[in-house]
Order: structure tokens, then sequence, then C-alpha cells
């Protein structure tokens, strides 16, 4: 860990460059005197900003000249731009978003054909104010024309909203995994105990969402494994999710994780078949069986291929395969032998994942344990991923970042022309209301008019979740009204002038998806 000790900026700037550190240092911390820190940073102010970094044995100083020195904005990216040359010069690193440090780049991209901009403009732009280099955002201008191809209505869709529905099981918890994955414990009763009350939260979701007129978009269960309970409790909730959720026939988009290869039997593909889910998702994370162990999950890699082809064989084609980039001693090699397998299942999409060390995850609270790939060497296994989709028609249609992911780089998902997931471009670029339902779902409530959101999450584990859901229910139905100006005594929607909502849109993606 670094320290840092600012002199001269607002404290309101420091949290961004706190993170333009943590992208060199992994963990940096701000400290109040000189003599506890590695690095000063100093900005003085006159005619022009004078931005200078010393350690104890050197000095590096920038001059910046503000064109406009009463813009708040201008001046904290410019300051954090300053910030990351000197930070690069000293380091030797090159950081390919530049400034940006926010989850989802694309917003900005979606921002900018919103308010008429051409795509070259909006490239050159980006480049230029946040000094993101010219790859990422001719990646980032790809993936907009595939989300637009693949939603020509996005823009549209804010009257809507998504659900994503939370089953919190899993065989065993991965070392990187902070999403909820509790063992099933039959005998306590706990999975019946939660399934009534999930139920219960489906049902008065549902009931309002047909009282208000609402349309649903897509549908996603995600956990956890969602697969991991048996195939009589899936047929039951995907039975009373036909009953309670409006229009459930005729979303355009139903997906189920099955993530875990374990959790998958033919009993339980004729159910995802009888209720038309038409995608899953079954993720080998990686085709060395050494990792897979390393990182706690217990299958076997023939395991993977087996079930995949065990879904393809009773009639579910659209499955998602997802790899992960810098797993515990991988290298280039073992991703090839992944890519290899991978060549022979061809999947309708595949995510890749960089890996990322999640506050909470098992390998960061021992990530002395485990040895991950290097910079470089996470650089050119993202390398190889990228040309190896592109030589297979494999096309990028959404991409997100992390905090403390390798390399400072992303997580990108791609498909097949036409295999794109509907809901991935929702919850990524925050066009409608998403509704969390089940242990640890995060609700999103995007304003129709403004595009302000405001979020809501259940809590992760099932003993919570059992204690609260009522209270959650309520809440969730006072933000919908809030959202979508319900009167909930009448249940009349007023009306809503239309407004600008690029300026609020703005506001969320900027320099981090926090500020």
């Amino acid at each position: 860990m670094r320290t840092i000790y600012i002199t001269g900026v607002p404290e309101r700037v420091h949290p961004s460059l706190r993170r333009i550190a943590d992208l060199f240092f992994e963990t940096t911390d701000i400290v109040t005197t000189k003599e506890e820190a590695d690095l000063h940073l100093d900005v003085v102010e006159d005619d022009r900003l004078t931005v200078c970094v010393a350690t104890s044995d050197n000095r590096w100083e920038r001059w910046i000249h503000l064109e406009n020195s009463d813009d708040p904005q201008e001046w904290k990216r410019k300051v954090n731009d300053v910030f990351l040359q000197i930070l690069e010069e000293m380091t030797g690193m090159k950081q390919p978003w530049g400034i940006l440090t926010g989850i989802r780049p694309t917003k900005l991209f979606h921002t900018g054909l919103r308010q008429g901009q051409s795509p070259d403009e909006i490239e050159t732009n980006l480049q230029k104010q946040y000094r993101i280099h010219s790859e990422k955002t001719a990646l980032m201008n790809q993936i907009t024309e595939r989300q637009l191809a693949a939603l020509p209505d996005l823009y549209e869709l804010r009257k809507e909203v998504s659900i994503y529905i939370g089953i919190p099981y899993c065989p065993t918890k991965c070392a990187y995994c902070t999403f909820p994955a509790y063992a099933i414990r039959r005998k306590s009763g706990q999975v019946n105990g939660f399934l009534l009350a999930l139920e219960e939260e489906m049902e008065t979701i549902g009931a309002w969402l047909v009282q208000n007129n609402i349309k649903v978009t897509t549908i996603y269960f995600g956990g956890g494994t969602p697969t991991s309970i048996t195939a009589e409790e899936m047929d039951r909730l995907y039975a009373h999710m036909y009953k309670t959720i409006p229009g459930v026939s005729s979303v355009r988009e139903l997906t189920v994780e099955a993530g875990r290869p374990d959790t998958i039997t033919p009993e339980k593909i004729d159910v995802l078949k009888k209720w038309n889910i038409d995608r899953i998702s079954i993720n080998p994370q990686s085709y060395t069986q050494e990792t897979l162990k390393a990182i706690g999950r217990h299958h076997t890699v023939e395991e993977t291929i087996e079930k995949y082809w065990l879904a393809k064989s009773m009639g579910l084609d659209n499955i998602n395969m997802d790899l992960i980039l810098g797993l515990p001693g991988e290298t280039t090699k073992e991703l090839k032998h992944s890519l290899d397998e991978t060549e022979k299942l061809m999947p309708a999409s595949l995510t890749v994942h960089t890996l990322s060390f999640k506050r909470a995850s098992k390998m960061t609270k021992q990530r002395d344990k485990y040895q991950v790939a290097t910079r470089d060497e996470i650089g050119r296994m993202m390398q190889m991923a990228q040309e190896w989709m592109a030589e297979r028609s494999y096309l990028p249609y959404y991409v997100y970042r992390q905090k403390n992911i390798l390399g400072n780089l992303e997580n990108t998902g791609y498909s097949k022309k036409g295999a794109e997931s509907l809901y991935n471009i929702m919850i990524m670029e925050e066009r409608q209301t998403i509704i969390g339902i089940g242990c640890g779902a995060a609700s999103k409530f995007v304003h129709p008019q403004t595009g302000k959101i405001e979020r809501f999450a259940n809590p992760k584990d099932p003993a919570s979740y059992l204690m609260t859901h009522k209270e959650a229910i309520a809440k969730k139905i006072h933000l919908l009204n809030q959202t979508f100006s319900i009167d909930p005594h009448t249940n009349e929607q007023h009306e809503m002038g239309e407004q600008n909502e690029s300026h609020s849109s703005r506001k969320v993606a900027g320099v981090s998806a926090k500020e």
C-alpha cells in the first residue's frame, strides 16, 4: 500500500485522485501529515495550475492552463489528467482507460449519441477529456453499435422494467466470488422458507406491474446458482412466475444461470424447456483442472463439456460460457488451452472476465496464497482473447470494469450475431428500471424522464432475507411509485413533462460511477 499527502486540492476531489493512484499501486491511503506519506501531491493555483508530485528522492511537476477556471468539473478533470501523466512517467505503466474509473464506460458513448454527436466525434472527445486510448474508444464504439442493433428501441424502454431474481445457493463458494452463494441445508427447511418468501415478493411486484400496466422487457435468474435447487423446486418457482408476473410468455429474453455444471441434470433441463427458458449460462471459468481446484470449484473440466453437450442435445441452443483471465497459476499457456477447448464447443456467447480482487472474497483476504498473472502477462492474455474472438466472429456487445481488476482492464461480453444478452445490455447501460427480487438482488430505479437512479438491495443471506423481505417489498413498491409518478392512493400516474436527461446520465457515468 502507498500513502499520499494532498495539499491545494478540495476534499471533494480526493476520492478520484485516490482511485487513480490505486490503478498504479493497487491500494492507497490518503494521510493527514507529510511525514507519513510516500507521495506528496501539491496543487498551486495562480494564473495557471501547477501540479507537483514528490517522493523522498524525486519530484515531478506539470503546468496546466484552464479554459474556464470557474468550472469545478474542468478543474477536477485537469488535475486528475496531470496526476495520471505523472504516475505513468513515475512507474512506466500506461493506463488504457485513462482517468476513467467508472464501471460503465459505454454510458458516456450513449450520452454522446443522444446529444447528436457522431461516433468519431465521441471517440475524439473521450480521448481528449479522459485520456482513454484509441483501442478502448474503438471498443466502446463497436459495442454501442452492437447494442443499438440488438435493441433498436434501447432509448425508449424506460417505461418498461426488467426483473432480476436472485437464488442464493451454490454447491461451493469460489475463492474470487462475493455474490450470495450459500450451501443448501435441507434439514433446516431454509430453502422452502426462502422460496415461499420469494414467491410472496414475486406476487406483490407482479400485482403492482399489472395494476400500473408496466411491461417487462427481460427476466434474469442469477445467484448463486439458480439450478442448485431441485427440478421440482424450479418447476414450482417458474410456474409461480408465469402466474404472477405479467406477460412472461412475451418477454424478449428469459435467462437462467446454470453456471455450475455440477448442478445440471436432464430433469432440470426438462423444466427449463417446459417453461421456455431461452438462454442459460454454463461457466467453465478455466479448462485447467488444477485451477478449478485452487479456486474452489468442485467439478471437473469433463463435466463442463458433458453438461454443455447435454443441454445442446436437449434443445437449449443459446448458451453462454464464462472464462476468467488471470486466475491463480494461469498464464497465456493455460488460456490457450481454454480457448482450444472452447473452440470445440463454440457456444452462442462468451464472457471474458479479468480477475478482480473483490474486497470480501476469500482470494482477497488470503491474497498471499494466490499467485496471479503479472500486469504484462494479463495484458498478453487479454490480447490473445480479443484476437481469438475476432477471428471466430464473436463480437463485443457489452463491457464493464471493476475495482482492483488486474491490469486495469475490463470484462467483455462477446456473442455471435443475434445472440446478445438483452438483460446484460439493460443492466450495464442503465436505460430502465431493474427490479431485484430474492437474496442479494439489487434494484435500480431509473426515472423515465430525468434518468436519475436510486438503488435498493435485498440482504444477501437467506436468514436475513426471510426476516426482512416484507419490509423490502414495501420499500420497493414505494420506490416504484416514486419512479413512475404513481399516486399510491389512486394508482393514477401523474403526467411528467419531458426533461433533458443528458446531465443526469453524465453525472452517473462520469469519472466514477459513484460521483
